[in-house]
């Protein structure tokens, strides 16, 4: 089996999760939800469903959470021009792939927001397989996503990695039996992401690529340079 780099895409490969608390910010509000900013910011990486049970209560009435979320949505649509990639995100891919890993971007977007995600990347030379939406029941941190990953990826837990920025990342991962480098790009500390069982942290895409050969990415078990 092949062994897989799995990479998370909202604030690891793609500086979004600001732009996430702010459109989920404004879609709360729209239906009479004011949690704070920061709390909203440390649910992002968490699905949607997850996501509003985390701030809004298990017990609350669940009858316009649809309508909430198709808010986001639409909301951050309006970022979409302004999606940008974090320096050297795609050279990361490049040199990974480079070092015989199979690259998959793990994420749970759906259609068209995975398109304009891919697109602002721009390493889809280099991506061998992607995630969406479709191929998750359950969103971080429940370990789902991950394994659709390894399933596209031929993966077993044990060779792959899996590369993220929240806590629901490395709690995911873990979940799957799967280890993960964290970066600091999404807004979490060093602290919160060891904590949650983070085998490396690095500052961001461009610090990992830079440390690449001293990471556990250098290149997968069994293979020579």
């Amino acid at each position: 089996m092949a062994p897989a780099a799995l990479f998370d895409v909202d604030g690891t490969l793609l500086d979004t999760n600001y732009l996430h608390t702010l459109a989920w910010s404004e879609a709360l509000a729209q239906y009479g939800h004011h949690p704070a900013m920061a709390r909203i910011h440390h649910a992002i990486g968490m699905g949607g469903d997850q996501l509003l049970d985390h701030l809004l209560g298990q017990d609350r009435d669940r009858d316009q959470d649809d309508e909430v979320s198709a808010a986001h949505k639409a909301l951050y649509a309006r970022f979409w021009p302004r999606l940008r990639a974090f320096d050297q995100a795609g050279e990361l891919l490049r040199a990974v792939a480079a070092r015989g890993w199979t690259v998959v971007l793990a994420s749970s977007a759906a259609g068209r927001d995975l398109e304009v995600m891919r697109r602002a990347l721009g390493a889809d030379d280099v991506i061998a397989h992607a995630t969406s939406a479709d191929d998750v029941q359950e969103s971080k941190p429940a370990p789902d996503l991950v394994h659709a990953a390894l399933d596209k990826a031929g993966a077993r837990p044990q060779e792959a990695l899996f590369v993220g920025d929240t806590p629901w990342d490395v709690k995911a991962a873990r979940e799957a039996g799967v280890r993960c480098l964290a970066v600091l790009s999404g807004g979490w500390s060093a602290h919160e992401l060891r904590t949650a069982g983070a085998l490396e942290i690095h500052e961001d895409a461009a610090a990992l690529l830079a440390g690449l050969q001293d990471s556990a990415l250098a290149r997968p078990a069994g293979t020579t340079q």
